[in-house]
């Protein structure tokens, strides 16, 4: 798999560049439009690269500063049916598919710190959610309610910032889980109480047992034990780009549903509705937090390792299917 760069180089910087781009090994389809830019003025130079060198790559040209003077675009082609991207690909350490690329991993995280009205209207959207699934005891709706519910993004976003050193970005991350939350269950108590006062719902609606919905609001050791493990699920899809994994996470652990049990304990005026709500919201999500950064500090430090070492197996694993179905 190559990964795509267009880079806008001021002029100074044009040699530099396309020499570290010429010269490395794993790049290929290196172009450059001689006085294209107009802002800043330069070249604009395009290349291919194999996507596990991409971040030493663009660790490079941020040394020369052109993440600074100039601009760097990273996008990722469909398919590469060509025999170069074939031959960067088995040059290349590792597998494309375990690549991380750290400058992708922050611009994702600088996006998912970032509160924005459509943020907050799906948040209150799955709290109201859960409260109805709460009401009805039914699992159905909390697993939908766990689908809409965005919250993972700026749970994986402080995770990120711990790990990178971008401790504006945990303040940011952790300050939108806050007060999102805080938002959403303000909202989904004043309908709660319309609806109490008209008549639609009664406290016996939430204190009675509801074997269907009842693990929502009584944390135990494997509540959080899912949650370390989503966390860590989540952060490693966020590293690799595994998007599809996130539905997983995301229906995995019980945000979103204590947050409407919440909102429904504030609302019937119920102290242990409360209580066990609140438990297993923190706990949720500081289980992810906790294991989305150990998840994400390893893979920082010994990723590149495990991946090259890994593929003495794996690799030779692939390299015979592949030679088979031939």
């Amino acid at each position: 798999m190559l990964v795509h760069l267009r880079l806008t180089v001021p002029e100074q910087l044009s040699d530099p560049v396309r020499s570290l781009l010429l010269e490395h090994e794993c790049t290929t389809n290196v172009t450059v439009s001689a006085g294209a830019c107009l802002q800043p003025a330069g070249d604009l130079i395009e290349c291919d690269v194999a996507r596990e060198q991409t971040g030493s790559l663009l660790h490079h040209l941020d040394e020369l500063g052109l993440d600074q003077s100039g601009g760097i675009v990273i996008t990722t082609p469909t398919g590469a049916p060509f025999e170069a991207a074939r031959r960067l690909e088995a040059a290349a350490p590792g597998h494309p598919d375990d690549a991380v690329i750290w400058e992708a991993v922050e611009a994702q995280a600088e996006s998912g710190a970032v509160p924005t009205v459509s943020y907050l209207i799906f948040l209150v959207i799955a709290v109201a959610l859960a409260s109805i699934a709460v009401i009805t005891d039914s699992a159905v709706l909390v697993v939908g309610a766990m689908v809409v519910g965005p919250e993972f993004s700026a749970i994986a976003a402080a995770c990120a910032g711990i790990v990178l050193g971008r401790w504006g970005l945990v303040g940011r991350s952790l300050r939108l889980i806050l007060l999102s939350f805080l938002f959403a269950i303000v909202v989904v108590t004043l309908l709660a109480l319309l609806a109490r006062w008209t008549g639609a719902i009664m406290a016996s609606d939430v204190t009675r047992p509801r074997p269907n919905t009842g693990f929502i609001w009584h944390p135990d050791l494997w509540s959080f034990v899912v949650a370390l493990l989503a966390g860590a699920a989540g952060a490693l899809a966020l590293a690799i780009e595994k998007t599809a994994t996130m539905v997983g996470v995301f229906i995995s652990v019980t945000t979103v549903p204590a947050a409407g049990n919440l909102a429904l304990g504030i609302a019937v005026g119920e102290p242990s509705e409360i209580t066990g709500s609140l438990t297993q919201l923190g706990a949720n999500v500081g289980g992810m937090i906790l294991a989305g950064t150990l998840l994400l500090a390893f893979m920082r430090v010994a990723w590149p390792w495990v991946t090259a070492r890994s593929e003495r197996l794996l690799g030779a694993q692939s390299a015979g299917t592949g030679a088979g179905a031939r």
